[in-house]
Protein backbone atom coordinates (compact mmCIF):
# COMPACT_ATOMS: atom_id res chain seq x y z
CA UNK A 1 0.00 0.00 0.00
CA UNK A 2 1.15 3.52 -0.83
CA UNK A 3 0.14 6.79 0.81
CA UNK A 4 0.02 9.98 -1.27
CA UNK A 5 -0.36 13.39 0.36
CA UNK A 6 -1.57 16.03 -2.11
CA UNK A 7 -0.73 19.47 -0.68
CA UNK A 8 -2.14 22.77 -1.91
CA UNK A 9 0.56 25.27 -0.85
CA UNK A 10 -1.82 28.26 -0.87
CA UNK A 11 -4.71 26.67 1.05
CA UNK A 12 -5.57 28.55 4.22
CA UNK A 13 -3.37 31.47 3.21
CA UNK A 14 0.00 29.90 3.95
CA UNK A 15 2.23 27.08 2.78
CA UNK A 16 1.97 24.15 5.19
CA UNK A 17 3.78 21.63 2.99
CA UNK A 18 6.77 21.32 5.37
CA UNK A 19 4.47 20.70 8.34
CA UNK A 20 2.46 18.09 6.44
CA UNK A 21 5.64 16.39 5.23
CA UNK A 22 6.87 16.11 8.80
CA UNK A 23 3.55 14.71 10.06
CA UNK A 24 3.36 12.23 7.18
CA UNK A 25 6.91 11.08 7.74
CA UNK A 26 6.39 10.59 11.48
CA UNK A 27 3.10 8.67 11.08
CA UNK A 28 3.99 6.56 8.04
CA UNK A 29 7.55 5.62 8.95
CA UNK A 30 6.36 4.55 12.40
CA UNK A 31 4.06 2.11 10.63
CA UNK A 32 6.59 1.09 8.01
CA UNK A 33 4.38 2.50 5.23
CA UNK A 34 5.57 4.02 1.95
CA UNK A 35 4.48 7.61 1.39
CA UNK A 36 4.92 10.56 -0.95
CA UNK A 37 4.15 14.24 -0.48
CA UNK A 38 3.20 16.06 -3.67
CA UNK A 39 2.82 19.86 -3.70
CA UNK A 40 0.46 21.03 -6.44
CA UNK A 41 1.77 23.39 -9.08
CA UNK A 42 -1.24 24.14 -11.27
CA UNK A 43 -5.02 23.68 -11.33
CA UNK A 44 -6.08 20.02 -11.67
CA UNK A 45 -2.54 18.61 -11.60
CA UNK A 46 -3.60 16.81 -8.40
CA UNK A 47 -5.99 14.70 -10.48
CA UNK A 48 -3.26 13.84 -12.98
CA UNK A 49 -0.82 12.98 -10.18
CA UNK A 50 -3.32 10.54 -8.61
CA UNK A 51 -4.02 8.78 -11.90
CA UNK A 52 -0.30 8.43 -12.58
CA UNK A 53 0.42 7.10 -9.08
CA UNK A 54 -2.44 4.59 -9.35
CA UNK A 55 -1.49 3.29 -12.78
CA UNK A 56 0.49 0.29 -11.45
CA UNK A 57 -2.64 -1.11 -9.75
CA UNK A 58 -1.18 -1.09 -6.23
CA UNK A 59 -3.48 0.00 -3.40
CA UNK A 60 -3.19 3.78 -3.08
CA UNK A 61 -4.47 5.97 -0.28
CA UNK A 62 -4.68 9.70 -1.03
CA UNK A 63 -5.01 12.56 1.46
CA UNK A 64 -6.23 15.90 0.08
CA UNK A 65 -4.37 18.50 2.16
CA UNK A 66 -6.16 21.78 1.53
CA UNK A 67 -9.73 22.99 1.31
CA UNK A 68 -12.77 22.03 -0.73
CA UNK A 69 -11.07 22.90 -4.02
CA UNK A 70 -8.14 20.59 -3.31
CA UNK A 71 -10.51 17.80 -2.29
CA UNK A 72 -12.53 18.26 -5.48
CA UNK A 73 -9.42 18.00 -7.65
CA UNK A 74 -8.46 14.79 -5.84
CA UNK A 75 -12.00 13.43 -6.21
CA UNK A 76 -11.68 13.88 -9.96
CA UNK A 77 -8.42 11.96 -9.93
CA UNK A 78 -9.65 9.11 -7.72
CA UNK A 79 -13.19 8.67 -9.10
CA UNK A 80 -13.98 5.22 -10.50
CA UNK A 81 -10.53 3.83 -9.62
CA UNK A 82 -10.94 0.64 -7.59
CA UNK A 83 -7.42 0.70 -6.14
CA UNK A 84 -7.63 4.31 -4.88
CA UNK A 85 -9.23 5.58 -1.68
CA UNK A 86 -9.34 9.25 -0.68
CA UNK A 87 -9.87 11.41 2.38
CA UNK A 88 -9.92 15.15 2.97
CA UNK A 89 -7.17 16.26 5.35
CA UNK A 90 -8.36 19.85 5.88
CA UNK A 91 -5.82 22.66 5.92
CA UNK A 92 -7.82 25.24 3.94
CA UNK A 93 -10.38 27.87 4.83
CA UNK A 94 -13.38 26.08 3.35
CA UNK A 95 -14.16 22.50 4.38
CA UNK A 96 -17.84 22.18 3.56
CA UNK A 97 -17.74 18.46 2.73
CA UNK A 98 -16.45 17.68 6.23
CA UNK A 99 -19.16 19.77 7.93
CA UNK A 100 -21.70 17.07 7.11
CA UNK A 101 -20.10 14.84 9.75
CA UNK A 102 -20.83 17.25 12.63
CA UNK A 103 -18.54 16.92 15.62
CA UNK A 104 -16.88 13.92 13.99
CA UNK A 105 -15.44 16.12 11.24
CA UNK A 106 -12.44 16.68 13.53
CA UNK A 107 -11.40 13.08 12.83
CA UNK A 108 -10.42 14.09 9.30
CA UNK A 109 -7.68 16.22 10.89
CA UNK A 110 -6.40 13.22 12.90
CA UNK A 111 -3.81 11.55 10.69
CA UNK A 112 -3.62 8.41 12.84
CA UNK A 113 -7.41 8.01 12.62
CA UNK A 114 -7.18 8.32 8.82
CA UNK A 115 -4.34 5.82 8.57
CA UNK A 116 -6.35 3.39 10.71
CA UNK A 117 -9.55 4.07 8.79
CA UNK A 118 -11.37 1.88 6.30
CA UNK A 119 -12.39 2.67 2.73
CA UNK A 120 -16.12 2.92 2.04
CA UNK A 121 -17.84 3.52 -1.32
CA UNK A 122 -19.75 6.79 -1.63
CA UNK A 123 -21.72 8.36 -4.47
CA UNK A 124 -20.56 11.25 -6.62
CA UNK A 125 -22.31 13.77 -8.84
CA UNK A 126 -21.21 13.92 -12.47
CA UNK A 127 -21.78 17.54 -13.50
CA UNK A 128 -21.00 17.90 -17.20
CA UNK A 129 -18.06 15.57 -16.83
CA UNK A 130 -16.65 17.01 -13.60
CA UNK A 131 -17.19 14.99 -10.45
CA UNK A 132 -18.52 16.43 -7.21
CA UNK A 133 -18.60 14.78 -3.78
CA UNK A 134 -20.68 17.49 -2.15
CA UNK A 135 -22.96 20.03 -3.88
CA UNK A 136 -23.48 21.41 -7.38
CA UNK A 137 -25.58 24.46 -8.17
CA UNK A 138 -26.38 27.03 -10.83
CA UNK A 139 -27.86 30.48 -10.34
CA UNK A 140 -27.20 33.45 -8.11
CA UNK A 141 -25.47 31.37 -5.42
CA UNK A 142 -22.90 30.11 -7.95
CA UNK A 143 -22.26 33.65 -9.15
CA UNK A 144 -21.85 34.96 -5.62
CA UNK A 145 -19.47 32.15 -4.68
CA UNK A 146 -17.40 32.63 -7.82
CA UNK A 147 -16.90 36.34 -7.13
CA UNK A 148 -16.10 36.14 -3.41
CA UNK A 149 -12.39 35.46 -4.00
CA UNK A 150 -12.19 38.40 -6.40
CA UNK A 151 -13.47 40.85 -3.78
CA UNK A 152 -11.44 39.25 -0.97
CA UNK A 153 -8.29 40.37 -2.78
CA UNK A 154 -9.27 44.03 -2.47
CA UNK A 155 -7.60 45.77 0.52
CA UNK A 156 -9.86 46.12 3.60
CA UNK A 157 -12.31 43.54 2.18
CA UNK A 158 -12.15 39.91 3.24
CA UNK A 159 -14.01 37.10 4.94
CA UNK A 160 -17.69 37.86 5.44
CA UNK A 161 -17.24 41.34 3.94
CA UNK A 162 -16.14 39.79 0.64
CA UNK A 163 -19.28 37.66 0.59
CA UNK A 164 -21.50 40.70 1.27
CA UNK A 165 -19.88 42.70 -1.54
CA UNK A 166 -20.28 39.78 -3.95
CA UNK A 167 -23.92 39.40 -2.89
CA UNK A 168 -24.68 43.07 -3.52
CA UNK A 169 -22.94 43.12 -6.89
CA UNK A 170 -24.70 39.99 -8.11
CA UNK A 171 -28.10 41.10 -6.87
CA UNK A 172 -27.61 44.25 -8.93
CA UNK A 173 -26.80 42.09 -11.98
CA UNK A 174 -30.05 40.16 -11.53
CA UNK A 175 -31.45 37.57 -9.16
CA UNK A 176 -33.05 35.21 -11.68
CA UNK A 177 -32.38 33.68 -15.09
CA UNK A 178 -34.61 31.86 -17.60
CA UNK A 179 -34.17 28.11 -17.07
CA UNK A 180 -35.78 24.90 -18.25
CA UNK A 181 -35.47 22.34 -15.46
CA UNK A 182 -36.27 18.62 -15.62
CA UNK A 183 -35.85 15.89 -13.00
CA UNK A 184 -37.86 12.68 -13.19
CA UNK A 185 -41.51 13.64 -13.57
CA UNK A 186 -40.81 17.24 -12.57
CA UNK A 187 -40.51 19.90 -15.26
CA UNK A 188 -40.48 23.69 -14.97
CA UNK A 189 -39.78 26.51 -17.38
CA UNK A 190 -39.35 30.18 -16.56
CA UNK A 191 -37.18 32.36 -14.39
CA UNK A 192 -35.37 30.65 -11.52
CA UNK A 193 -33.00 32.03 -8.92
CA UNK A 194 -31.05 28.82 -8.41
CA UNK A 195 -31.03 25.04 -8.72
CA UNK A 196 -29.01 23.00 -6.23
CA UNK A 197 -28.22 19.26 -6.16
CA UNK A 198 -26.95 17.92 -2.84
CA UNK A 199 -24.87 14.82 -2.19
CA UNK A 200 -23.67 16.54 0.99
CA UNK A 201 -25.24 19.16 3.25
CA UNK A 202 -23.16 22.36 3.36
CA UNK A 203 -21.70 24.72 0.78
CA UNK A 204 -20.78 28.34 0.29
CA UNK A 205 -18.97 28.53 3.62
CA UNK A 206 -22.01 27.68 5.73
CA UNK A 207 -25.19 27.41 3.64
CA UNK A 208 -27.03 24.30 4.84
CA UNK A 209 -29.83 23.57 2.34
CA UNK A 210 -30.17 19.86 3.11
CA UNK A 211 -30.42 18.37 6.57
CA UNK A 212 -30.58 14.75 5.44
CA UNK A 213 -28.50 14.34 2.26
CA UNK A 214 -25.99 11.52 2.49
CA UNK A 215 -23.18 10.56 0.13
CA UNK A 216 -24.10 6.87 0.24
CA UNK A 217 -27.90 6.77 -0.05
CA UNK A 218 -28.19 6.51 -3.84
CA UNK A 219 -30.12 9.74 -4.37
CA UNK A 220 -29.73 13.49 -4.60
CA UNK A 221 -31.51 16.10 -2.53
CA UNK A 222 -32.53 18.74 -5.10
CA UNK A 223 -33.85 22.27 -4.57
CA UNK A 224 -35.36 24.37 -7.36
CA UNK A 225 -35.92 28.02 -6.42
CA UNK A 226 -38.31 30.10 -8.51
CA UNK A 227 -37.40 33.52 -9.78
CA UNK A 228 -38.11 36.06 -7.04
CA UNK A 229 -37.63 39.74 -6.34
CA UNK A 230 -35.13 41.09 -3.83
CA UNK A 231 -37.63 41.41 -0.96
CA UNK A 232 -38.81 37.83 -1.35
CA UNK A 233 -35.25 36.56 -1.58
CA UNK A 234 -34.32 38.43 1.59
CA UNK A 235 -37.34 36.99 3.39
CA UNK A 236 -36.85 33.38 2.28
CA UNK A 237 -33.11 32.88 1.88
CA UNK A 238 -32.62 32.23 5.59
CA UNK A 239 -34.94 29.22 5.43
CA UNK A 240 -33.03 27.77 2.48
CA UNK A 241 -29.67 28.46 4.11
CA UNK A 242 -30.63 26.74 7.38
CA UNK A 243 -32.18 23.52 6.07
CA UNK A 244 -35.77 24.73 6.28
CA UNK A 245 -36.53 25.01 2.56
CA UNK A 246 -39.77 23.06 3.02
CA UNK A 247 -41.11 26.05 4.99
CA UNK A 248 -40.79 28.11 1.79
CA UNK A 249 -42.55 25.65 -0.53
CA UNK A 250 -44.29 28.52 -2.35
CA UNK A 251 -40.99 29.33 -4.08
CA UNK A 252 -38.79 26.27 -3.39
CA UNK A 253 -39.51 22.83 -4.83
CA UNK A 254 -37.74 20.03 -2.93
CA UNK A 255 -37.07 16.90 -4.99
CA UNK A 256 -35.33 13.56 -4.56
CA UNK A 257 -33.82 11.81 -7.57
CA UNK A 258 -30.72 10.73 -9.41
CA UNK A 259 -30.51 13.25 -12.26
CA UNK A 260 -31.46 16.81 -13.09
CA UNK A 261 -31.13 18.66 -16.39
CA UNK A 262 -30.98 22.45 -16.73
CA UNK A 263 -31.02 24.48 -19.92
CA UNK A 264 -30.27 28.21 -20.00
CA UNK A 265 -30.51 30.84 -22.71
CA UNK A 266 -26.81 31.62 -22.38
CA UNK A 267 -23.83 30.06 -20.56
CA UNK A 268 -23.79 30.68 -16.81
CA UNK A 269 -21.50 29.86 -13.94
CA UNK A 270 -21.97 26.45 -12.34
CA UNK A 271 -20.68 25.64 -8.86
CA UNK A 272 -19.07 22.20 -8.49
CA UNK A 273 -17.89 21.85 -4.88
CA UNK A 274 -16.84 25.50 -4.97
CA UNK A 275 -15.03 25.14 -8.30
CA UNK A 276 -16.56 26.93 -11.28
CA UNK A 277 -17.42 25.75 -14.77
CA UNK A 278 -19.54 27.56 -17.37
CA UNK A 279 -22.34 25.99 -19.43
CA UNK A 280 -25.79 26.59 -20.91
CA UNK A 281 -26.78 22.91 -20.78
CA UNK A 282 -26.11 21.20 -17.47
CA UNK A 283 -26.67 17.63 -16.36
CA UNK A 284 -26.13 16.68 -12.74
CA UNK A 285 -26.22 12.87 -12.50
CA UNK A 286 -25.62 10.64 -9.49
CA UNK A 287 -22.92 7.98 -9.94
CA UNK A 288 -23.41 5.38 -7.17
CA UNK A 289 -20.31 4.13 -5.36
CA UNK A 290 -17.96 6.09 -7.62
CA UNK A 291 -15.42 6.97 -4.89
CA UNK A 292 -13.80 5.03 -2.08
CA UNK A 293 -13.80 7.40 0.91
CA UNK A 294 -11.38 6.77 3.76
CA UNK A 295 -13.59 6.82 6.86
CA UNK A 296 -11.48 7.70 9.94
CA UNK A 297 -11.28 5.12 12.68
CA UNK A 298 -13.88 5.84 15.35
CA UNK A 299 -16.35 7.63 13.04
CA UNK A 300 -19.96 6.59 13.72
CA UNK A 301 -21.69 8.56 10.93
CA UNK A 302 -22.11 5.60 8.59
CA UNK A 303 -22.48 2.96 11.29
CA UNK A 304 -25.39 4.81 12.90
CA UNK A 305 -27.34 4.76 9.64
CA UNK A 306 -26.72 1.07 9.11
CA UNK A 307 -27.94 0.34 12.64
CA UNK A 308 -31.09 2.42 12.12
CA UNK A 309 -31.82 0.68 8.80
CA UNK A 310 -31.52 -2.73 10.43
CA UNK A 311 -34.09 -1.92 13.13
Amino acid sequence: MKHLFIVNPVAGGRDRSAEIRQRAETACLRRGEDFEVYVTKAPMDAAEKIRTAAADGEELRVYACGGDGTFNECVNGAALLENVSLAPFPTGTGNDFCRMFGEEQALFRDLDALLDGEARPIDLIDCNGRFSANICSVGIDARIGADVHKYNRIPLIGGAAGYVVSLLVNVFKGISSPMRVRSGSFAAEGKHSLVCACNGRYYGGGFHPSRNARPDDGELDVFVVKGVNLLTLAAKIGKYASGRADEASDIITHLHGTEIEIELDAPELVNVDGEIIRADKITMRLVPGALRLIVPAGMRFFAQTETAAAL
